[in-house]
């Protein structure tokens, strides 16, 4: 699947443990500032690769997708988002990216607000 508009985001859901890999960015989207590995797909990119690359890119861990878990227009930004299920491959999520991400945390469900 090769998505067009440059404005479509890919976010990897990559859950080992039972705990869901979250980042911090740098600069909050709105009022979200904790959220899933994600970015703006590229021109000519699937967004199964876009999650994989994102998530290498802000954690430096290197994900395989899964499968693809669903699509919605952000109800704030407008923006088409996908939601890809990854397994962790090799690596170990760190801050990989400075200028992007502040934190990063395995978070259990009965930890996400």
């Amino acid at each position: 699947m090769t998505i067009e508009a440059q404005t479509a985001v890919a976010a990897a859901i990559v859950v080992e443990d039972e705990r869901v890999l979250l980042v911090r960015r740098r600069v909050a989207e709105g009022a979200l500032s904790w959220q899933f590995p994600a970015g703006k797909i590229e021109p000519g990119e699937a967004p199964e690769e876009a999650a994989v690359r994102e998530t290498q890119e802000e954690t430096g861990l290197l994900v395989t997708p899964t499968s693809v878990l669903g699509q919605r227009v952000h109800p704030v930004t407008g923006r088409k988002i996908y939601y890809i299920a990854c397994r962790a491959v090799s690596g170990e999520a760190v801050i990989a990216s400075d200028e992007e991400v502040a934190g990063l945390a395995w978070a259990a469900h009965s930890e996400i607000p």
